[in-house]
């Protein structure tokens, strides 16, 4: 009896590597980056290789209802925006609903960085809550870096790649235009994966 050993084309191993990520990402509770596919993988394949592979994963979910998408913090996959009031029934509590407040804070932060809290009370108009500032710490989307040089050294405070990928962005620069920047924030939350 002789023993048959397939050997995979080309094509069959590029499909088997996609179907691997799929795996990979699918299995993931958080955003999966290519510095930590390249370790799965064992080195097999360059940074451009694995976007590339990425790049035909994202086609293959072309008209289902998950899409795959790059965040700050790597690539995950989510439920198309279309489908979220299918989800809110299922799940009611499932969208948490962010108070006009906390997303006038976080445009604030987002647009103007690095800030202190005293520019956001002039830019806001108001005071702040030191609860809603506390909450934007707890949800990982703002961290202090560095201080201004002013009496009291107060603290600058920037966004995080928390806050990118909790509204879906890979980059600042995909924040919508800054014209109503808390109906821009809402507009982003709404269609914000719920994961």
């Amino acid at each position: 009896m002789t023993l048959h050993t397939h050997i995979f084309s080309e094509d069959e191993q590029r499909h088997e590597a996609i179907l691997q990520l799929e795996a990979i990402i699918f299995a993931s509770d958080s955003p999966v980056s290519i510095a930590r596919l390249k370790e799965a993988f064992q080195q097999k394949y360059t940074s451009a290789q694995l976007k590339d592979l990425l790049k035909q994963l994202a086609l293959l979910q072309h008209g289902r209802s998950i899409e795959l998408i790059e965040t700050a913090q790597g690539f995950r996959f989510q439920v198309r925006a279309k489908y979220s009031s299918i989800i809110s029934q299922v799940w009611p509590e499932r969208p948490v609903k962010l108070s006009s407040s906390l997303l006038e804070t976080i445009a604030v932060v987002a647009y103007h960085q690095p800030v202190t809290r005293a520019d956001i009370e002039q830019i806001r108009g108001v005071t702040n809550n030191s609860q809603i500032l506390r909450n934007l710490f707890d949800l990982g989307w703002i961290k202090e870096s560095g201080f201004r040089e002013l009496p009291g050294r107060p603290a600058l405070l920037v966004t995080t790649p928390q806050f990118l990928n909790a509204f879906g962005l890979s980059a600042l620069d995909q924040l919508p235009p800054l014209q109503d920047t808390k109906e821009a924030f809402m507009t982003l939350d709404a269609n914000a994966p719920k994961s």
